[in-house]
């Protein structure tokens, strides 16, 4: 089968640097779905992003959909024809829909009768026919959060659209995209190359670009991105290196068509600031990459990446330190001013500040922080700390240099409280409090950090529960599913034993808005998140974890615990057995209760079977909830396989619903009994079983 490449481009104005990689990996995505639904074979397929582009090319597209054998059934053979063979209105009217005659059909037998039945070849379509609705779908379908419309146009996009590609090999698909006509013009770096390209053939598009001055591949260009920095790095000192983030890379990938590394200098009596005020300022306001020297300490150098090849680069690197100088400097001013003020001056203003509107200002918040801190300190054993870092904790969210650089917030506060003379510990909580900000961040290290970061995070998830602005869908401007994730690893990977409902009542009876049942709507937003990260565990089924929070467990490392001894004991041969009769208890008793609470009366047993069973509950009673008790869960869950022999005795030779009411009350009394004891770790009804 014959094919071509495929190229299809949008050339546009300058594109969102931050959703640029997305935007070219989902434009791909639809392309290739929308080619592979249609059924037509095709080679690699290649997405294109430069600041101005976004493009897909398919290697070898074949120029037709594959033939496809077609069988369509008609009407039963008996309603085909007539008495004397005379095909009827129905035959005709098939053979027509089918566009052969009526002879051309054949005649099927089944087990359900006889058929009229339509065998044939149905043509592929050309694929140049095809390739206009699937871009167009392509292109309709990307995740653009806000499009916008220019000129007279009503389309919309998420930038002003200039130009279309469209090329089957050499030949333009008479389509329209996005208002425009589709061609085969598009354009190369803005400066260097500012000509219309017109490309014969699709396979020409990459090298065609990278004559005009565009590194068109994203991957490609920040790969020589990486290695030019990398290099000019080096080339400022011995052992220098240039800290690369990741994000940033990705975005001055987006900024740029034709990567060109330029090193330049700040003074360096900007290196007394704080190192993170001096990478916040040349990484988040100018797009630089710090460098630092063998000794790990910031050099004084960064490296730009200029999107021009400069005849005279001296005067790209001055300009480039030009900007940057007043920017440092105003980090240093707001340094300065900070310090004149204590951290307890600033946490004084707070009361200015609005946290959220029905929840108070972020005095208040303070204020129940503190409290709840206090708590959580003396159950883990922080020590003295708690209540001062808990006051200074959003102290430095009204520094001038937060204000400038909010991602800096608790780092300058730690800053701060050192300056200040506070103990280490203290000036160290005030930073890690709000870990782990992001997933796999570190989490506090200190005690003191951890109780303030479990009381403002339980104190957020309180709240804003309270007045109902849970998250939803994809909507989560609290950050909320961050602070369980964030409770449940300080717990967990802290080893801390902490009654979850307790601290999440405390902290409701703070809030200055109270609503019924909020406790439990956190609880269950926190054992959400739990169920999640344990599923992710080798071995772990829903039904586990069905039947270990069936039981609410108050504590999170309670939660696991009961995970981890359930488990073990499903090793265990009898562990189905019991899952089992667990489960048939627990139908019987969900169709008919006990009446009341009544305990067993053991003289009314007449059964040596229920006298049995009887007195073996009483002798396991005792050990398998001390067992529980003391969190030796799967000792109590294997103590729990004496129950099985006499459990089955019970309902071979036993009949539950007795007529007697008493007797049956008093039966169905003992099945309560042995429902809640095998339950004490985890429903065990749950499990298959």
């Amino acid at each position: 089968m014959s094919s071509q490449d495929f190229l299809f481009e949008l050339f546009t104005e300058e594109l969102p640097p931050r959703t640029l990689s997305g935007l070219s990996a989902a434009l791909t995505a639809g392309v290739t779905k929308g080619i592979d639904d249609a059924g037509v074979p095709h080679g690699k397929v290649q997405g294109f992003a430069t600041p101005r582009r976004l493009a897909v090319l398919v290697r070898k597209l074949a120029e037709h959909q594959p033939d496809k054998q077609v069988e369509r059934r008609g009407p039963p053979l008996k309603a085909s024809f007539d008495a004397q063979g005379v095909p009827t209105q129905a035959a005709i009217a098939f053979a027509k829909n089918c566009a052969v005659p009526v002879t051309e059909l054949t005649q099927v037998k089944t087990d359900k009768g006889e058929w009229l039945m339509f065998r044939g070849i149905e043509r592929g379509a050309a694929t140049a026919s095809l390739l206009a609705h699937i871009v167009n779908q392509a292109v309709a379908a990307l995740p653009i959060a806000k499009r916008m419309r220019w000129g007279a146009r009503s389309v919309e996009f998420v930038r002003p659209v200039h130009g279309v590609i469209l090329l089957f090999g050499e030949t333009v698909i008479p389509a329209e995209v996005l208002g425009l006509a589709a061609g085969r013009i598009t354009f190369g770096h803005r400066f260097h190359a500012p000509k219309a390209l017109t490309l014969k053939t699709a396979k020409d598009y990459e090298r065609r670009l990278r004559r005009a001055k565009v590194v068109a591949d994203f991957d490609a260009r920040r790969e020589l991105i990486r290695a030019g920095v990398t290099a000019a790095a080096a080339a400022t000192a011995e052992g220098a290196t240039a800290l690369i983030e990741t994000d940033l890379l990705d975005e001055v990938t987006a900024l740029v068509e034709w990567p060109v590394p330029i090193a330049g200098q700040y003074e360096q009596r900007f290196l007394g600031l704080p190192r993170e005020v001096v990478i916040a300022t040349v990484q988040d306001h100018q797009r630089y990459f710090a460098v630092q020297g063998a000794d790990g300490q910031l050099s004084g150098w960064f490296v730009t990446v200029s999107n021009i090849a400069s005849r005279d680069p001296s005067k790209v690197r001055a300009g480039n330190e030009r900007v940057v100088r007043p920017r440092l400097s105003d980090a240093a001013f707001f340094w300065e001013q900070d310090l004149k003020l204590s951290l307890d001056a600033h946490a004084a203003r707070l009361g200015g500040v609005t946290f959220q509107a029905k929840l108070g200002s972020y005095a208040e918040k303070t204020q129940r922080v503190q409290a709840l801190a206090q708590t959580i300190g003396v159950r883990i054993g922080a020590g003295s700390l708690v209540e001062r870092a808990a006051a200074l904790a959003k102290a430095d969210l009204m520094t001038a240099m937060v204000g400038e650089f909010p991602e800096l917030q608790g780092t300058m506060g730690r800053y701060y409280a050192a300056a200040q003379g506070e103990p280490h510990e203290l000036a160290l909580a005030l930073e890690e409090h709000y870990r782990p900000r992001y997933a796999g961040d570190s989490l506090p290290t200190t005690k003191t950090g951890q109780a303030v970061a479990l009381a403002d995070k339980i104190d957020t998830l309180v709240g804003i529960f309270a007045i109902e602005q849970r998250p939803t869908g994809t909507k989560d401007p609290f950050g909320l599913r961050r602070s369980a994730l964030g409770v449940l690893r300080i717990l967990l990977e802290g080893r801390l034993e902490m009654d979850l409902c307790e601290l999440l009542e405390e902290a409701a009876a703070a809030q200055p808005v109270r609503r019924p049942g909020v406790v439990g709507e956190v609880y269950d937003f926190i054992a959400e998140r739990l169920r999640g990260m344990l599923l992710e565990e080798a071995g772990t089924t829903p039904e586990m974890l069905d039947a270990v929070f069936a039981n609410r467990p108050r504590s999170p490392l309670d939660a696991v615990t009961r995970l981890q001894a359930l488990k073990e004991f499903l090793g265990v041969p009898e562990a189905g057995v019991l899952a089992a009769i667990n489960k048939r208890i627990a139908n019987i008793l969900r169709k008919t209760a006990p009446a009341g609470d009544a305990a067993v009366d053991a003289a009314a047993l007449t059964e040596d079977a229920e006298r049995q069973l009887h007195q073996v509950l009483s002798d396991l009673r005792v050990p398998v909830q001390n067992a529980a008790a003391q969190r030796r869960y799967a000792d109590s869950l294997k103590a729990l396989v004496a129950l099985r022999a006499p459990v089955d005795l019970f309902f071979e030779r036993v009949m539950v619903m007795d007529e007697n009411i008493e007797r049956r009350n008093n039966r169905l009394a003992l099945l309560r009994d042995v429902q809640q004891l095998l339950g004490g770790v985890a429903d065990l009804s749950r499990l298959p079983g």
